[in-house]
This record gives structure tokens, sequence and C-alpha cells, in this order.
């Protein structure tokens, strides 16, 4: 009996997939402030992550996979532009592209109000496996119907073969006899990517190799290789997908931010203020917001999350990534081993390592991203993040002539933060001023007296 293989979602070609202000107060005109909450790509469900890094024709894609079932039924079909060799595919971490998640994640930051009744200064601009058939019979077999083994190597607990095809039909039969469950529609696809000249990046775990380095988990799958082209195939990953997909793309180059050529590129809103509540619902907050933004672009939009420089970032939602790190993810620009710059909280060296990242998030399905991901490098090195704003009112005593005045202005400023919240998230107006802890008497937004809490109690 013919053991059954499952496909799982790649987070990099996604091919077979079965199974994320006062106007009288200091303003913030860096990103200065605290980082107190991100919005990684745990937040979706079965969210793929690609890593693309890119200089001139060649490329270095780190594939991250969500496969959680039993190893043995594990396998990907990728197409790729050219025949690998055994050198140019490499096993990763997980632990690497976890990383760049959290350093470049949608974060919120906090402020806190002064004192309205002390003199304070400008705010600081700081910067803040299945056995496989016989070879020679399996060798034979895809002769006969039009494939070629290109290559085949066992790269760590995988088992990896390139190949090529005569034509769709006959790719997809050996792919079947071999064990892999296709999608329905899959042969034009397949066919299209055979008239580019692509080739197809076959894995499987291998279970004897696995059980020797001692992994209860798959790592990530890296290739490097040349190519004009600078695009991701999802297309096929879209034949037998239940609903819409997340794809996370992590892009480093070293001149400036990436975007995608043949779908428009949106930057999400950023630099809003919201109301205080939120530093406890931030994930609830950003899913809401980037569904009602994917509405708003009616589903077919590219999201810019994250635009920087890898040597800084300011506020740190986690630290840069060290050179040594950014060299396994296939950074080969820069050297090996350099020192890190000073600091914990903050790192600044801007454009220290000339390494540019671009986080972009998309949902998709085959109706709403009919074609591949195609992209381009801009000269652009204009950072942007996606960060949503906290201001804490002062909320201790305030007896002085200019504590009414700024009291009324938070609580119009709660007005506000209110308002913008339900045009981000489509979430009810009442619903969220009932959180809102606004300055004064709670929800009437009374001003508060300017002495004894006593002065109004028979009044």
């Amino acid at each position: 009996m013919k053991q059954r293989i499952y496909t799982v979602r790649w987070i990099c070609f996604c091919l077979l997939s079965s199974v994320i202000s006062l106007s009288d107060l200091p303003d913030a005109h860096a990103f200065c402030g605290f980082y107190v909450a991100k919005a990684d790509t745990k937040l979706f469900n079965g969210a793929s992550k690609v890593v693309m890094v890119r200089d001139g024709d060649r490329t270095v894609l780190t594939m991250a996979n969500d496969y959680q079932g039993d190893p043995k039924e594990f396998s990907i079909v990728i197409p790729v532009p050219t025949v690998l060799e055994r050198e140019q595919i490499h096993v990763s971490n997980n632990a690497l592209i976890e990383h760049l998640d959290a350093y470049s994640a949608p974060r919120l930051v906090e402020y806190h109000d002064p004192d309205p009744c002390r003199p304070f200064l400008p705010r600081s601009q700081a910067f803040g496996g299945a056995v496989m058939m016989e070879m020679d019979a399996a060798k034979e077999l895809a002769k006969s119907l039009g494939v070629t083994i290109e290559a085949e190597y066992t790269v760590g607990e995988y088992d990896i073969q390139i190949l090529s095809a005569e034509e769709s039909g006959g790719l997809l039969k050996w792919l079947a006899d071999q064990g892999y469950r296709l999608p329905n529609g899959a042969d034009a696809t397949v066919g299209s990517y055979l008239k580019q000249g692509l080739k197809f990046f076959v894995a499987k775990v291998n279970l004897e190799e696995q059980s020797k380095l001692g992994f209860t988990y798959l790592r990530p799958l890296q290739v490097a290789y040349e190519s004009s082209r600078y695009m991701l195939p999802i297309r096929l990953g879209t034949l037998n997908a239940n609903g819409d997909q997340e794809l996370f793309v992590f892009a480093l180059t070293r001149t400036g931010r990436v975007e995608t050529s043949n779908y428009r590129t949106v930057k999400l809103p950023e630099g809003m203020d919201v109301p205080e509540y939120l530093k406890d619902e931030f994930p609830e907050f950003y899913r809401a917001m980037f569904q009602e933004q994917v509405k708003k672009e009616n589903g077919r939009a590219v999201f810019l999350e994250y635009a920087w420089d890898m040597g800084w970032c300011d506020p740190c939602a986690a630290e840069p990534l060290s050179n040594d790190e950014l060299r396994e993810l296939g950074v080969f620009w820069i050297d090996q081993g350099a020192p890190r710059y000073p600091g914990n909280q903050l790192s600044f060296a801007p454009q220290g390592q000339n390494v540019f990242l671009t986080r972009l998030h998309l949902r998709y399905n085959g109706s709403t991203f009919p074609e591949d991901l195609v992209f381009q490098t801009t000269g652009d090195r204009t950072n942007f993040q996606a960060r949503y704003v906290m201001r804490h009112p002062w909320r201790g005593e305030a007896t002085c002539s200019q504590a009414p005045e700024y009291f009324q202005q938070v609580r119009e400023r709660q007005q506000r933060e209110i308002v913008q919240l339900a045009n981000l998230t489509g979430w009810n107006e009442e619903s969220i001023r009932e959180k809102v802890k606004f300055v004064g008497n709670q929800q009437s937004g009374e001003q508060p007296t300017s002495g004894g809490w006593w002065k109004k109690l028979w009044n």
C-alpha cells in the first residue's frame, strides 16, 4: 500500500498548500517612546514566512514551514529558476526567522504626559522518510514520463530532488506515483511554470537522518541561486486552500525598500494615537485593523509593515540581527563576526551594516492574487514602521491655572482616539467608549476640580 503523503504550506513559495496630540505638549518627531507590545506573525493562524536576500541577480531564500504532523507525511514541491547544486541548498535555524519577525513586528509604544503644572523641556529626539522507490527504477519511470531527475541530495534531515519535465501531465503523474497529493487544477499552473523554464525542487523528510541529528521539528530550508527573475511563485498554493492564506515576506537588500511590481504595495496606517486599554488588547486590535485595511483594498494589495536599515531600531521590539545571523540568512555582502554596536536597549549604528529590511504582509487567495508575486528593489531608504502610540494622561493632582485647559485637551484627544480606532478597525464607537478611562468623571468627561475633591461635594 502506497504511503499517503501530505503537502504543507511553506513560507516560501507556498506551492502545495493544504494544511496571521496635544498641540501644547511635546510631540515625538523621532520614533522615541517605550515599546510595550508587538504584533508578530503568531497572531495569524498558519502564517507562512519567507526571507528573501537579494542583490543583483543573486537570491537566497529561507523557507520556514508551519508543519505540525508526522514528519514521514511531510513533502513540498517548489518551482525554482535553475538546477540547484548540493552546495546551493542549506538547512537553517527557526530562531533566525523568529528573531527577524520579532525585530520587524508592528508595535505599540507608550508615552506619559508630564505634570501640566510643572515646566518641562521638549522631549528628547533620541533614537529612542518515507522510503522512496529504488533509485534506478525511479529514474526509469521518470524518464518514461518525460521527467528528468536533474540532481539528488540529502541535506540535513531532507531528501531533495531537482526535477525538469517536458510537459505538466508527465510531471504530475510522476509526483502522484511518488505519493504526493496534488491539488485539483494543478496541471495548468505547473504547465505555465514549465513554459517559463522553471525546475522543481522536491523535498521529503529522511527519518533516519532526522533521528541521527536529534531534531524533533523541521528546520527551514535555504536555497541560493542566480536569476534575473525576482519573484515568488504562490499560485499552486491557492488551488486547494481553504479560504485566505497569510504570507509574510522579509526582504533584505543593500539598496533600499522592496515592493511588488504587479500588485499595489500599500503602507499600513501608522503613527495613530490609540486608547490606553489597547495595551492589553493590542493583538486583537492589530488583527482587526489589518482585516479592515484588506477590506478597503478589496483584498488585492500587499501591505508594507516595516522598512528600516538593519543597523538600528527605534523603538526596538527586538535587537537587530547580528552580522553572523544575517550571514546565516544569506546576506553574503557583509563580514562575519563583526562587533556589535553598543547598547542593549537601543542599537544605534545608522546604515552601519548596509542591510535594509522590508517586511511585507499579504492575505491572498486564487481570486485576489491570480499571479505570482514579482518584486523590485527601490533606492528608497526612508524608514517606516507600523507603529501605534498610547499616551497616558497625567492623573495626579494638578491645581495650577494651566490644569483645566490641559484636561480639556486630553478629553478631546481621547474622543479623537475613539473615532480613529473605530475607523481603523470597524469596531463600534460606543463599545470602545465604554472601555476608555476618561480624565475627570470617567464617562461624563467632566473636568476635574482644580482644588480639593470636596469642593463640588454639596454643590
